[in-house]
């Protein structure tokens, strides 16, 4: 059994070993509506192939940090690299899935399955600079999407529309689009907790025979202690802004039996609130 108190660790950095996938360095962010930064000279390094959960109370930056890696935000101050690059806008390596599933109700599953396919093609003359990844989507049959609709289940359904489809199904019709573009970094923002318990515990363990399959670096944030316990091989703590030191639990049990010892630290850290990561006028 873990010890609560001596499990949480600090700065965050990484032993020697495998290439980073993500490095933060100084990173500073604050929004323009707030005098407290959310982020300030804040610095954090996530491995190739590693599965973090990050959890924290409400409003402290969970999602935030998200949509930064996402290249959805960018940072004020200090250095945000993904793959050994800046992130200054979303890259076509990067799945992003959200917690409302961010599928498009007018278009088919197989519709919102190929979409970043489809994108691919329309950009498949585009040239990137030749000192940088590409950052447009590859280019990739819609057979690609097929074969991920299969393997989650859902190919009878290509035809159906989101409205005709349950939460669960549509939380899978975007684990297919992300999937079909084989990202090598999966981001996930509170993509269970809108799921009753069984979809959410079918879902869970979907995430962990994919993150085995295929060895992605992932990121998923949650309110949930439980399953940061479950998902998260290391778990990222964060706190009331501004945070400035990344606290570190290794979990090795995840996947499998959760470890008491965690649940109380991560219970210890992040109390009762159990809310989502949004401010008030403010997106997250």
């Amino acid at each position: 059994m873990t010890d609560p108190a001596a499990a949480i660790a600090a700065p965050g950095a990484l032993a020697s070993g495998p290439p980073e996938a993500i490095r933060l360095t100084g990173l500073s962010f604050r929004y323009a509506q707030e005098t407290t930064p959310v982020f300030e000279g804040f610095d954090w390094r996530v491995g190739h192939g590693e599965v973090w959960a990050v959890v924290g109370p409400s409003g402290c930056g969970k999602s935030t940090l998200l949509y930064l890696l996402a290249g959805l935000r960018r940072p004020q101050a200090g250095d945000l690299l993904v793959g050994g690059y800046p992130v200054p806008r979303p890259r076509a390596s990067t799945g992003l899935i959200l917690q409302d599933h961010g599928l498009l109700p007018w278009a088919t599953v197989r519709d919102n399955a190929t979409l970043g396919l489809r994108i691919g093609q329309f950009y498949r003359n585009k040239q990137g600079r030749a000192d940088q990844p590409r950052p447009y989507p590859p280019l990739l049959p819609p057979a690609e999407a097929d074969r991920w609709l299969e393997r989650l289940g859902i190919a009878h359904l290509g035809a159906k529309y989101p409205a005709q489809l349950s939460g669960g199904q549509r939380q899978r019709v975007a684990i297919a689009r992300a999937l079909a573009l084989r990202p090598d970094l999966l981001l996930m923002d509170e993509p269970f907790s809108s799921l009753d318990a069984a979809i959410r515990h079918d879902l869970q363990r979907l995430v962990l025979a994919l993150q085995a399959e295929l060895g992605l670096t992932t990121v998923i944030v949650t309110h949930s202690v439980d399953e940061a316990a479950l998902l998260g091989r290391r778990i990222l703590l964060l706190r009331q802004p501004p945070n400035q030191t990344a606290l570190v639990l290794d979990n090795p049990a995840a996947g499998t039996t959760a470890d008491p010892g965690i649940l109380a630290a991560l219970r210890a850290h992040v109390g009762d609130n159990d809310g989502n990561d949004v401010r008030p006028g403010v997106a997250p």
